[in-house]
């Protein structure tokens, strides 16, 4: 029986020889738990919620092949096989439909490690070391280890292997020319390149038999100038498929290429047109990932014909329970990844523990439980944004009478101005999702309401939660009064008028998203594949080597001229998130945004604002300042508290607001409220 409103999602697919229940995949993410203290124990219980929430099939993070390969999860040897089948039985008892793929990665140049090898010493332009290149023994030795790598997995109770030739690992160097520069049989010709991949899945077939799924993880569009042409992607597909591969699955990246694929500027689903192209060249199942974060992006991509599985990866951490509420016609409630990579793929190129923004819990599952309270307590949250949000819906949840109150007229705190940001449409999502468990768990909400300290006391709470926030700092300038002054809020609400010369001073998050909004013009290409695409230089269309060659990105500018300003001496935007800064970066500097560190502010007046480089004073003639000079705590309220005898909890904002955190101000809420 299909679902009335999800067809295609909710059909079964037969892969090789089994049936997946439906067509939602929880895509490969290397979490740490891997290496991590207890990896069974955490991985079994981060997996079986996802099983639980609905999904079809699991592929886990990158598993290594080889010690060369780098991350500290391997599977080399029978020793490591016990610690895979305990997940892999926990996910099998939790629902015996559900299917589960280990991913096996080889990081080749990208491995981190000074043994790093590759099919020429051609070091990456993020890698750590240049790899050693690898001999003609050397290259059966590694062949080798994937096939002996994908029967330890059968042996551990994996339904399959998901075998990642893509992204800059070592697979894809075999095949991209820049990257493979040799001249025996496997390199020159694209026969030759693609010789290595074509051998790893025929070994790799005959070592677990025909019954194991074999899923080719295939770079469909590299973003990168001298990557693959079409013909050689489909070829390799078609080629891949003979050998016994029994699903194909695209990516759309190398780590290294200079276009954004997986940050929140992208568009939903902006790449499965490529896998639909791939499709119509194969004939097994082909899975198509992305940016597809909503049960109805999934569907509408089905229904296209441009995948027959969708791979969902980070909305799995973001919600447990995506698949299953998308089916009981819940979708008001899923917790929406916002692509903000800020808590998932941030920690994990950090060397840090997965795992997510909007569901602190994700990774967590066995330290944080949500189980309800034996005692209900009435708690009184003061401040609705992320962090009371998150307090007070938790909270309520477990059982709790929780009141919430805010003098503004939304819920949100910053991230009603976060949403504003050209790119940053996503965050919506998010004041949705907290808006319906607001309702769903009866927290009384009280907006356009400034609670005082009496007042708290007076209403006999037995816990009393601040998370008012921040207030932006005013920097001691001589001038800063000026009428050209204007504050980062009232910029990004649309109440302060900007001119055509703008300085920009603080150079934060905060500071970038004020350029982008001031220097922006347009349609926000995260709402439009075709405005996105020409920002950055992709052709769709023609698909050119690497989908980018010879493309030139089409710059939307507003045409002001911006100076982004910082104190400090290190890189303009170096404290940014490491997987999306450099979008950020890139797309101001093709604006012509001006990038200062080390500025020492002197005044400001009529003339503009007087500043000092290496002790140079210089005047930037500027029309409007605004102002992004950090955040100091609102502690007034907490401490009125204090003084009064009282014991509130400060979180947050209030807590420390060094720099805007909400992933520090969730993970701190929830914590504090799964114990409440």
């Amino acid at each position: 029986m299909t679902h009335p409103k999800y067809p295609h999602v909710f059909s079964p697919l037969t892969i090789g020889k089994q049936v997946v229940k439906n067509r939602i995949i929880m895509g490969s993410m290397h979490t740490g738990l891997e290496d991590g203290p207890e990896p069974a124990k955490r991985l079994a219980a981060y997996f079986v919620e996802r099983v639980k929430g609905g999904v079809g099939m699991i592929i886990t993070g990158g598993i290594s092949p080889h010690p060369s390969g780098g991350y500290g999860a391997k599977l080399t040897g029978p020793e490591e096989v016990a610690m895979h089948r305990e997940v892999t039985q926990a996910v099998h008892a939790a629902d015996p439909e559900v299917k589960i793929c280990m991913q096996i990665l080889h990081s080749g140049s990208l491995a981190g490690v000074p043994e790093a090898v590759a099919p020429s010493p051609v070091k990456s332009r993020i890698g750590r070391y240049a790899p050693v290149e690898l001999d003609e023994a050397g290259i059966e030795e590694q062949i080798d280890a994937f096939a002996r790598c994908a029967a330890l997995a059968q042996e551990a109770g994996y339904d399959g292997v998901e075998i990642i030739g893509s992204a800059g690992y070592l697979i894809s160097t075999f095949l991209v020319e820049k990257t493979n520069l040799r001249t025996d049989r496997w390199g020159g010709s694209w026969e030759n390149r693609m010789r290595f991949p074509l051998e790893v899945v025929r070994r790799t077939r005959a070592a677990v038999g025909p019954d194991f799924v074999v899923i080719f993880r295939i770079s469909a569009m590299d973003m990168l100038e001298g990557g693959l042409a079409w013909d050689e992607v489909a070829s390799l597909a078609r080629a891949l498929e003979a050998e016994g591969v029994d699903v194909i699955s695209t990516h759309f990246c190398w780590h290294e290429s200079f276009v954004p694929t997986i940050a929140t500027m992208v568009p939903r689903a902006a790449f499965a047109q490529v896998t639909g192209r791939l499709r119509k060249e194969v004939s097994v199942p082909v899975i198509t990932s992305n940016r597809i974060n909503m049960p109805d992006v999934a569907e509408a991509v089905l229904a296209r014909g441009d995948a027959d599985l969708v791979s969902m990866a980070r909305p799995m951490l973001a919600d447990a329970e995506l698949v299953k509420k998308a089916a009981e016609g819940r979708e008001d409630e899923i917790n929406t990844c916002i692509g903000c990579n800020q808590a998932c793929l941030d920690h994990t190129f950090t060397g840090r523990e997965t795992s997510c923004l909007v569901n602190a819990r994700a990774c967590r599952e066995t330290e944080l439980t949500l189980t309800a309270t034996l005692a209900p307590k009435r708690i009184a949250v003061v401040g609705a944004g992320p962090a009371g949000l998150a307090y007070a819906t938790l909270a309520a949840e477990r059982g709790h009478h929780v009141t919430l109150f805010d003098a503004a007229e939304e819920i949100g705190g910053q991230f009603n101005l976060a949403k504003r940001i050209p790119g940053k449409e996503e965050f919506t999502e998010t004041l949705r999702y907290f808006g319906r468990m607001i309702e769903k768990h009866g927290v009384d909400l009280r907006l356009s309401t400034r609670v005082s300290a009496d007042d708290l006391l007076a209403g006999g709470y037995d816990e009393i939660i601040i998370a008012t926030g921040i207030e932006p700092r005013t920097p001691k300038i001589p001038g800063i009064d000026h009428p050209k002054v204007v504050r980062y809020i009232d910029v990004i609400r649309g109440t302060a008028s900007v001119g055509q010369r703008v300085a920009i001073m603080g150079a934060g998050g905060i500071g970038f998203d004020v350029a982008e909004l001031v220097t922006h013009d347009g349609p926000s290409g995260a709402l439009d594949i075709e405005v996105f695409a020409k920002e950055w230089g992709i052709d769709f269309k023609n698909h050119p080597r690497g989908g980018v060659t010879g493309v030139t990105p089409v710059v939307q500018s507003s045409g002001r001229e911006v100076w982004l300003l910082q104190r400090k001496t290190s890189a303009v935007g170096k404290g940014l998130g490491r997987t999306t800064g450099w979008t950020h970066r890139l797309a101001l500097q093709r604006r012509g945004v001006k990038m200062v560190a080390g500025v020492e502010y002197d005044r400001i007046d009529d003339a503009g604002l007087h500043i000092r480089i290496e002790g140079e004073p210089q005047v930037l003639a500027v029309d409007t300042i605004i102002v992004c000079a950090g955040q100091l705590p609102a502690r007034a309220l907490h401490d009125e508290l204090v003084a009064k005898g009282a014991s509130p909890l400060l979180i947050g904002g209030a807590f420390e607001a060094s720099e805007l955190d909400a992933k520090q101000a969730i993970k701190q809420a929830t914590e504090f409220a799964l114990v409440a």
